[in-house]
């Protein structure tokens, strides 16, 4: 059933409602480019919304949340929130702030050390590179919603295709190395936001497996995985040449990588 959009926010309405926005600080200097991970979502969502209705109308806000969460610098220009009352959290465990985010990163919010990965030793922009290299495009997508505003439950998936190795710093500091298999990773989970009444985000709880994304990046460990003692946090193994995008510089001139 379709939602009238009299009164409904533009980034209810538009996946990209935010990217719009002007006299706001970029983390990079500009609005990133999403038209390439937006295509791979039209290529190979498993839903297929309706305009308007509710399920639709969540998608297109955590799109436009994720966006401001990754590369909007200030809180203050994030208009998917509500500043007075925003809180994440991921399968129980502590909330976190909109500062924290800020300075963690998205990556870094959701992910716990293992043996492959740890955010304590990677920095907001080093994360970003990180993933970002290894899979160029990490589209996300509402698969079915339970509940309605304000409590809002609903599963979703996220999902993208290993192109580049995996270069990272694991929760005991060493270099850890997965070798691309050009296979497509695929996560499930389960969302429960409260929203205002103008439909921004005040609360947000994730559960899912995070082991999920590594196990299907390294299917196979013994042959798949290298493990050495080069490093201690992942700026010391991200390319040098590489731009905040995580690209090499030639590269990155000609296209800009995105995470939904």
């Amino acid at each position: 059933m379709a939602v009238a959009d009299a009164g409904l926010p533009d980034y209810v309405l538009d996946a990209d409602a935010v990217l719009k926005d002007t006299n706001v600080n970029w983390r990079h200097g500009r609005a990133p480019d999403y038209s390439k991970t937006r295509k791979v979502w039209s290529e190979t969502k498993k839903a297929s919304h309706q305009a308007g209705s509710l399920p639709d109308l969540v998608e297109k806000l955590v799109k436009n949340w994720e966006i401001e969460a990754s590369h909007k610098v200030d809180l203050a220009d994030w208009r998917t929130i509500d500043l007075s009352s925003y809180k994440f959290s991921v399968n129980g465990g502590p909330e976190q702030s909109g500062e924290h985010m800020l300075r963690v990163g998205t990556y870094n919010a959701i992910l716990e050390p293992n043996e492959y990965y740890c955010p304590a030793r990677c920095s907001f922009d080093a994360s970003h590179k990180t993933f970002k290299r290894m899979m160029p495009t990490f589209a996300w997508e509402v698969l079915e919603v339970y509940a309605g505003p304000p409590r809002v439950a609903f599963r979703w998936r996220h999902w993208g295709t290993m192109k580049e190795d995996y270069v990272g710093v694991n929760n005991k500091g060493e270099n850890v190395r997965i070798k691309a298999h050009g296979g497509e990773i695929d996560i499930e989970g389960i969302a429960v936001a409260e929203v205002n009444d103008k439909l921004q985000l005040q609360k947000v709880e994730v559960f899912f497996d995070p082991m999920t994304m590594f196990r299907q990046m390294a299917p196979d460990e013994e042959t798949g995985v290298t493990k050495t003692k080069a490093a201690s946090r992942c700026e010391d193994v991200i390319d040098p040449g590489a731009d905040s995008s995580g690209l090499p510089e030639s590269q990155a001139q000609n296209e800009r990588r995105q995470l939904t």
